[in-house]
């Protein structure tokens, strides 16, 4: 929707709004780490019980500045380095794109609509990663990345699906209240299985870790943004997100600290 003449500073402009938004959620930073935090609900699908529900507390804000100030240099860097490619336009409404879907994952306090926006950033990578579509081995590599994410979304909602059951809610906030019933469940295993599986693979750990080099055959600025920055800690944001639940637990301590260390072996 830009004019043409806007066109060609279309990374500055982008990375002006990102810039924007690091302030704005800085600015915030009193509010967000005193008490329960900021919180917003808003009506989606009364008839299931389901809200969008948004929250910047701690955690989040450490994202969210992540997101946008690394966003920031990102986009500034692209607005030199994409200069000599076409179709930059598409690029940068991806890209733009991704990182709007990278916040709500962050911000979201429903484990239902954080599978959302999960699975957006998925299906983003895999545009981006193809790119350059004449490059056979792009192709391989965004179908490749797109088939272990996007498979590692659905164990992530089926493990959702399951233990939401235990609590019958899927808000971050009841789960935290149901925490020693969801532990104390016969479905606790398979739930924190399930919702493992889903984190290692966004984060390229093992046995999953194979897809993450293959990804690097996208643009510059969509590894350091998507692959280094944002997507692959999507998985680490999660764990973080769900320890105080379904954490401490011997089952929890030994998969997640074997599985860290294999990876970094590797």
């Amino acid at each position: 929707f830009l004019p043409s003449r806007l066109k060609k500073h279309l990374g500055v402009i982008l990375a002006l709004v990102q810039a924007f938004a690091f302030f704005y959620f800085f600015s915030k930073t009193s509010e967000a780490t005193s008490g329960s935090g900021i919180q917003i609900i808003i009506e989606w699908i009364p008839q299931v019980g389901l809200n969008l529900e948004f929250a910047l507390n701690g955690l989040s804000l450490v994202f969210a500045l992540l997101i946008t100030g690394i966003g920031t240099l990102v986009f500034l860097f692209a607005s030199a380095y994409m200069k000599s490619y076409e179709g930059t336009d598409k690029f940068y409404f991806q890209l733009f794109l991704f990182g709007g879907a990278m916040l709500g994952l962050v911000l979201s306090a429903n484990l239902i609509q954080l599978f959302v926006f999960w699975e957006l950033t998925s299906y983003l990578s895999f545009l981006l990663i193809s790119f350059f579509p004449k490059k056979e081995a792009a192709r391989k590599a965004a179908f490749q990345s797109l088939y272990i994410t996007a498979f590692g979304g659905l164990l992530l909602l089926t493990g959702v699906l399951i233990l939401g059951s235990v609590v019958d809610s899927y808000s971050v906030s009841d789960w935290l209240e149901g925490a020693q019933a969801i532990k104390n469940s016969t479905l606790y295993l398979p739930g924190l299985l399930l919702i493992l599986a889903g984190a290692f693979t966004k984060s390229a750990q093992f046995p999953f870790h194979f897809w993450l080099p293959g990804a690097m055959q996208a643009p510059t600025p969509v590894s350091a943004y998507l692959h280094s920055a944002t997507m692959v800690k999507a998985g680490v944001f999660l764990l973080a997100l769900l320890s105080s639940i379904l954490g401490g637990t011997t089952e929890w301590t030994h998969i997640v600290t074997l599985v860290g260390v294999v990876t970094m072996f590797l």
